[in-house]
Formats: structure tokens, C-alpha cells, sequence
């Protein structure tokens, strides 16, 4: 098995639907209408509703655990600052890349963004990762 090493990078595309936010506000609890309301939302200076944060930076969890590293992975910590809005129905890419590496004890950090077609980033942060064949 390859292991991941320091420089190391990864992208995924990511576009959210409303019907996922309106599920995640479900689940969630939070039913602020800046998410689930469009008239609303249209009064804010988004000027339409904004997919969660916590939501939108899901996309790393779900890169972590089902692609990159992939199964076996443990999600020990992530840190995410919101920069800039997210919107339903544009595409979006998460990137990732490896700063660091603990041979002995299987760990890497990674450093997590969200960027827009643009190149702008949403969100920026960094997730330490446990994994005993990657690392």
C-alpha cells in the first residue's frame, strides 16, 4: 500500500443542493431561514439563502472517510474559519494537502480549503487524521 507523504494533494468537486440543505437543516436543528428561506434570504446582503457551514465543510469528513485517505481513517480534529457564503447549485472544489506526517504514530495534518470557480476561499482549515496504513 502507497503511503501519503508531505506535499501531497487532493481535489474533489462539490456542488450543494437545496434539498440536501433543507435535509441537513432537518437534521440538524438549525432551521435559521438564511438556509431554508428564500424570500428571507433575499432581504440579507447575500441576497439568497447560504448552505451551512458546518454542512459545507462537510465535504472534508466525507473525502477523508471515503476517498482520500479513505476507509480506515480517523478524524481526530478539524478546525474550519468561514470566509465567504456558499450557495446552492454552483460547484465548488475542496482541496487538501499534507503538511505534516507522524510516521510513528500513524497521524497527518492537512490543510482543508473550499474554493469557488475563481479561486476565492470559502473556507480554510486544517484536520489532523489518524490512519495506520496511509501514514
Amino acid at each position: 500500500m502507497t503511503k501519503i507523504k508531505v506535499g501531497e494533494t487532493y481535489t474533489q468537486i462539490v456542488r450543494y443542493r437545496q434539498a440536501d440543505v433543507d435535509m441537513f437543516a432537518k437534521i440538524s436543528g438549525d432551521n435559521n431561514p438564511i438556509h431554508i428561506d428564500a424570500d428571507y434570504a433575499s432581504k440579507t446582503p447575500f441576497g439568497k439563502p447560504i448552505v451551512h457551514g458546518f454542512f459545507a465543510g462537510a465535504i472534508f469528513s466525507k473525502v477523508f472517510g471515503t476517498q482520500w485517505p479513505g476507509e480506515g481513517t480517523i478524524y481526530m480534529f478539524q478546525d474550519m474559519d468561514f470566509l465567504a457564503p456558499v450557495f446552492v447549485e454552483n460547484d465548488y472544489i475542496a482541496k487538501f494537502e499534507v503538511l505534516k506526517i507522524n510516521q510513528e504514530k500513524h497521524r497527518g495534518v492537512i490543510k482543508c480549503t473550499l474554493e469557488d470557480q475563481q479561486g476565492n476561499v470559502l473556507i480554510s482549515g486544517q484536520a489532523k487524521l489518524m490512519h495506520t496504513e496511509k501514514f
